[in-house]
Order: structure tokens, then sequence, then C-alpha cells
């Protein structure tokens, strides 16, 4: 009971003359009318995750509007303030397709300007890897990007990025949270200054497409005879990738029409992930219908992208993001090994992706860094190793980034990036997929697999929190009959040998993430979701191939494996 009327006292406070009459009669409706949706819109106040903040659109605590955005907002200012002073402030601001998100980017404008903050605001929707890159270009001390990334069309969210382009992180997450924690929603100063807000568009899309072909662009052959597939899926990708494509040389580019239109409903998907197969059946059929080399499509804002290309049958294949990490790795340290390696050269990763990134590191003599999940953590060790030089690295959420100009996963660059490894390999006699089959035969043959469950609300939230707990105090003593030879809890910060019960420090950021090796290599990792209510198991298995033509029945065999693994799991929806 105290529960409901706490929420209820909370949902109160939001009928005060402070907010607008829309946001009034939508919360009078869910007290008079729906208390279980109330409750889900009052139990929380919505946090920054590995992604930044996401959520569901509409009034309340636990919502995406102009109050939680507001507030966010203030605090954030607040913090600019204390940490640089009150004069010289500069931010940039863009926004993806989504519904409401140019309207709540100009409140977000809005508020810095009432703070007395110089504020950039891209005219029109605009790439996420464009505004990190946009941060360092205009000299800014912070950015934000409206986008909830790949969620359904009823989510939005607030990414928030630091000066050296790259999102917030420790010390700067908690202290900006704090901030914001200080405030109460009557504290946002939403009277604009607009002689403060200065719209940008034409001067510093130039120089992030040009930065582009220069880091993406290797001078390969055969651009004229490669066939390319791209869909933005109703996202903002369209505008910036078919002119980067074309500036770098690819003249033979198929657009699909009816996912070209930047629209927030995604009406042609059931999800705007390129993770999802279904989300590319249009670029597929459309690509199986004219014998394309490649096909690309990118999400809602540009960060993530997948890829399909022709197999040994000449039938498009969609890859995994482990997949297209290690070939674009591969294919950068060829390029960089033809000009001479220096010997401080890294590539990067994060801990639930794929083993093989560490093998291709070994095989080329470089450091392969593994930080936390989220890009985040990447662009961290670009700013902690300032005398070290990042080559690329990516994650398996489809994700992948090419050098440090921009500080994020970047769809635009990573997309030309494809292409040349595509043109390359077909003008040699090779193709995209032969050129990963030989990764396997060199580096071992790795095969993942995600496994995510669906756990909403505070019902969900509490769920989650219990699967953790068991793998914790009741721990998995063996996967498929291999027994666990290591235990890495990165909440406690702790590498543990269950066989002699050693354990060592793991020099990583404190996160809720558990991860089980065994004997033969197999890995599994447990992982509640940042930025949306699932819990994900990461499942890692490998074999070894001496030749390409050997690869589909070794496929066979690690995906069985994997199989065992999840029923060694017995996981339920």
């Amino acid at each position: 009971m105290s529960t409901q009327i706490s929420i209820a006292e909370r949902a109160q406070k939001w009928l005060t003359d402070f907010f607008d009459p829309d946001t009034k009669q939508e919360i009078r409706e869910l007290l008079q009318q729906n208390p279980e949706e109330l409750q889900d819109r009052f139990y929380k106040t919505l946090e920054f995750g590995t992604g930044g903040m996401r959520g569901i659109m509409g009034a309340g605590t636990n919502r995406i509007n102009k109050y939680t955005l507001g507030k966010s907002t203030q605090g954030l200012s607040s913090y600019l303030k204390t940490t640089f002073g009150n004069e010289g402030l500069k931010v940039v601001i863009a926004y993806d397709c989504r519904h409401n998100s140019q309207s709540l980017a100009r409140t977000v404008a809005e508020v810095f300007s009432a703070n007395g903050i110089q504020v950039f605001l891209f005219s029109e929707l605009r790439t996420t890897p464009e505004l990190s890159f946009a941060v360092r270009h205009l000299g800014c001390h912070a950015g934000v990007v409206l986008t909830a990334s790949h969620n359904p069309p009823e989510y939005n969210g607030y990414k928030v990025y630091w000066q050296d382009g790259g999102q917030i992180v420790p010390p700067e997450d908690g202290e900006i949270i704090a901030a914001i924690d200080r405030l109460d929603y009557e504290d946002i100063l939403f009277d604009a200054q607009p002689e403060r807000i200065t719209e940008i568009d034409t001067e510093v899309d130039e120089a992030f497409m040009e930065a582009s072909v220069k880091n993406g662009s290797f001078g390969v052959p055969g651009k004229e005879n490669l066939s390319i597939v791209f869909t933005s899926l109703h996202g903002t990708s369209v505008t910036a990738i078919p002119e980067v494509l074309r500036r770098a040389g690819y003249h033979n580019v198929t657009q699909i029409a009816e996912q070209a239109v930047p629209d927030g409903a995604f009406p042609t998907v059931k999800s705007p992930n390129p993770e999802e197969p279904e989300a590319l059946k249009l670029a597929l059929a459309k690509g199986a219908e004219i014998d394309a080399d490649i096909v690309i499509g990118t999400d809602p804002d540009s960060d993530r992208l997948g890829i399909a290309v022709k197999n040994e049958a000449g039938v498009l294949e969609l890859l995994n993001g482990n997949q297209t990490m290690v070939l674009m790795t591969r294919f950068l340290l060829d390029q960089h090994r033809k000009k001479g390696f220096e010997g401080n050269e890294f590539i990067a990763t994060t801990i639930v992706s794929t083993p093989m990134m560490q093998s291709l590191a070994d095989a080329f003599a470089v450091e392969c860094k593994t930080s936390l999940t989220g890009f985040k953590w990447i662009a961290k060790m670009i700013r902690d190793f300032p005398d070290q030089y990042f080559i690329g690295g990516g994650e398996e959420s489809f994700g992948y980034m090419v050098g440090d100009f921009v500080r994020d996963k970047d769809a635009v660059t990573a997309s030309l990036l494809a292409c040349e490894i595509a043109a390359w390999a077909k003008a040699r006699g090779s193709s995209f997929y032969r050129e990963l089959l030989g990764c396997y035969v060199a580096y071992g043959c790795y095969r993942e697999r995600l496994v995510s469950l669906t756990k909403k609300g505070m019902d969900g939230a509490t769920q989650i929190s219990n699967m953790m707990k068991g793998f914790r105090e009741s721990p998995l003593k063996t996967l498929d009959g291999s027994p666990v030879i290591r235990i890495d809890d990165y909440q406690n910060g702790t590498s543990k040998n269950p066989e002699n019960g050693k354990t060592t420090e793991i020099k990583l950021p404190n996160s809720n993430v558990l991860i089980y090796t065994t004997a033969d290599g197999t890995r599994l990792a447990a992982r509640p979701s940042g930025t949306e209510p699932k819990i994900k198991f990461y499942i890692s298995v490998r074999g070894s191939i001496a030749s390409e033509t050997e690869y589909e029945g070794e496929k066979q065999a690690l995906e069985s494996k994997i199989d065992r693994v999840l029923e060694d799991l017995k996981l339920e929806e």
C-alpha cells in the first residue's frame, strides 16, 4: 500500500501550475483510469545507462518528456558551469527521425540558452556520429543527441557527449547525475535566450563527410564493379551515407526508396534494428533481384550497421557484429602493416564481444584493449592513452569505429569501409565472405550467439535482479560438460578460479556483468541491458578449420554446442 501511496503522491506533484495543461490532463486520466500504467510511469526516474537515458515517451518521471529532459539539461548546465566556469560555454545538439525528436531538441536547446550557454542546433535530423564529430569540430564542451537508437517507435532518448566527442564516463557521468538529482522540476529554466541558439548544417556536414572519406577509403580497385544495396530504415543515415559513398567513388548504389524517407513510425519494419534479419527483408530481396555484392542497413541514428554479403553458394547472408568487426579490423591492420607499425598501435573491443579480436591482435603483434560494454569505454581508451594510436574497434552489437575522428560507433564510415573490403576482395577474385573464412582458418573458428529475455516493469526488474543473484550465489560448474575454470564478476571486480578459489582483481570499473569461461574455451556472459528491460546472455564457442571448405561442417558443430549450452542454462521467458 505504501508504494501505491508514494507513487500517487509523486504523480500529484505533476498537477501543479508548473506543468503544462496537456501533461496535467494525461496524469489526471491515469490517476482515474489506469493505476497500473501510472505505477510504471512513476515507480522510478529514468537514469543514464550504457547508451544514455532512453525510455518510452509520455508524462511521468519514468518517461521521456520535456520535463525529464529539461531536468537533465538543467543539471548538465549546472555541471558545465561548475567545471568550466560561466563564460564561453558551448554545446551542440542533434536529433534523429523519432517522434518528438525535433521539438524535444528545441526544448533542450532553450534550456541550455536560458542558462547562458551558446547552443549549436542542427537545423534538421543528423546522424549520431556527426554529432560526436561536431563536438570537437566546433570546440564544444558537450554535445547532446536526441535518439533511442534501434528501440521501438514509442521510445526516445538523450545521450550526452563530453568535449572529447565521447559519451560521458566516470567521473563526469556520476557527477552529472548527482547534479540532476539535486534538482526539482521547478528548477528548470525554460525561458529561452534565442540569440544564444545558432542553427548549423552544411558547414559541419562538409567537414564530417570529408573526414569520413579520408578515414574510411583506402584507394582500393574495383569500385565501379561493386553493386551495393543500401537502406537507412527510415533513419538519419540517408543524410550522409549515399553522399559519402559517392565521394569515395561508389556509384552503383541502389537505395530502398520506401525506407529512404525518415519516419519515426518505421512503417515497413517491426523493429528498425539491423541486428534482426527481418529489418533488412526489403533490402535483401532487392539485393537478390539485382545480384548485389553487398547489402547495408543502418539503425535510426546511424551508429549500427547490418551487412549481408554473398556466401560461397552465392546467396546473400546477413553477418553478425562479431564477424564484421573481425574482418574490418583485419583489413585495417593489413593497411597499417603496409605502412609499417610504430609499436604504439592498439585495437579495441568489449568484454561480451568475440575473443577472436585478441587472437587477431596477437597475430599482428598489436595490443587489444578490452572494455566494458559500450563505445563510451572505447572512446575513453583513446582519451586515457594519448600516446597510443587507435586503429579501429567494435563490439558485437553491430557497431564499429574507424580511427578516432568520431568517438562513438559510426555506421557512416563503417559502411564505406565495408564497401572498400568488398570491392578489394572482388577485384582479386575473392569476396567479403571468403575473406572472413580466411580469418577463421588463420585465427580460430569462433561462433557466437546472443539471447535476450525481455522483463518489463517493476516486476521485470526484480526478476532480472534475481536471475543475476542466482548466477552469483549458485554458480554454474560446467557448460556442455566442460568445467568452468574462471568466473569474472565485474560487479565486485574479481576474477575467480573455482577449482582452487584463487581470485585476482579486474581492473575495470564495476559493472553488473558475470562471465563464465570453461576449459574448452566456451564463454558465457550474463548482463542486464543498460537501455532496455532485458537480460542478455552472450555465448561464444571456438573450434578450428584447416581450410575454408571445412567451415560449414564446423559451423554446424559449433551451433549445436551453443544449443547445448543454452539447455544447461534452462532459460525461461
